[in-house]
């Protein structure tokens, strides 16, 4: 599994320019610098690995929109993992919370995903996306989703904002949106946050 996703990633970034190679790099960089300076211990390393999956998530829906099982995968035990090193005395009720907010944020994805197929006649929401916001549950608090969330669709407005400024081109309702491109860095802002900027609770809890 782990050579196969290897792999995919390797093919995306030598169809890149160099220029976003070096900015890829220093991107992961950054981010694992960042997760264990603000938190030098297990944790920072769990959110450093992350970084690392969802700057790859984003590179490769960028690219190929599509998200890789194998990444999400990945991404889904390092946050189970995760859970496990922050509940301490209490691993079986932290991965169990854990758990049930991925799967209730997955619920929530799809169900979104099959009522706009509905009302639309089309796709909006892609299985990956939703597969990714199974990550997201896992990791983030449930009053963390929603600003991560939030910071995706922001900055994916702001992306095509500024290509629209530029290339005179319209985004029309029938536009492709690689919603991972953004949503996948966010779930990792959005755990650098809650673990940097709030308190987190002595006891693991469905919040």
């Amino acid at each position: 599994m782990l050579a196969r996703w290897s792999t995919l990633i390797s093919r995306t970034l030598t169809t890149t320019r160099t220029s976003e190679e070096i900015t890829i790099v220093i991107a992961w960089a950054l981010s694992i610098v960042a997760s264990l300076i603000l938190l030098p211990n297990a944790r920072g390393a769990a959110g450093g690995g992350l970084a690392v999956l969802m700057i790859a998530i984003a590179v490769v829906d960028a690219r190929r929109f599509i998200i890789p099982d194998e990444l999400t995968a990945a991404a889904l035990a390092l946050g189970l993992l995760n859970a496990a090193i922050q509940g301490t005395d209490m691993v079986a009720d932290a991965l169990a919370y854990a758990a049930l907010r991925g799967a209730a944020l997955t619920f929530a994805f799809l169900s979104l995903r099959v009522v706009y197929r509905s009302v639309r006649g089309r796709e909006g929401i892609g299985l990956g996306d939703v597969k990714l916001a199974s990550v997201a549950g896992v990791w983030l608090y449930w009053s963390m989703v929603p600003i991560a969330i939030e910071i995706a669709a922001l900055a994916a407005l702001a992306v095509y904002a500024v290509r629209h400024f530029y290339s005179g081109r319209t985004v029309r309702s029938m536009t492709m949106l690689p919603f991972g491109l953004f949503f996948a860095p966010a779930i990792w802002l959005g755990w650098l946050l809650q673990s940097t900027l709030f308190l987190i609770p002595s006891t693991p809890s469905f919040q």
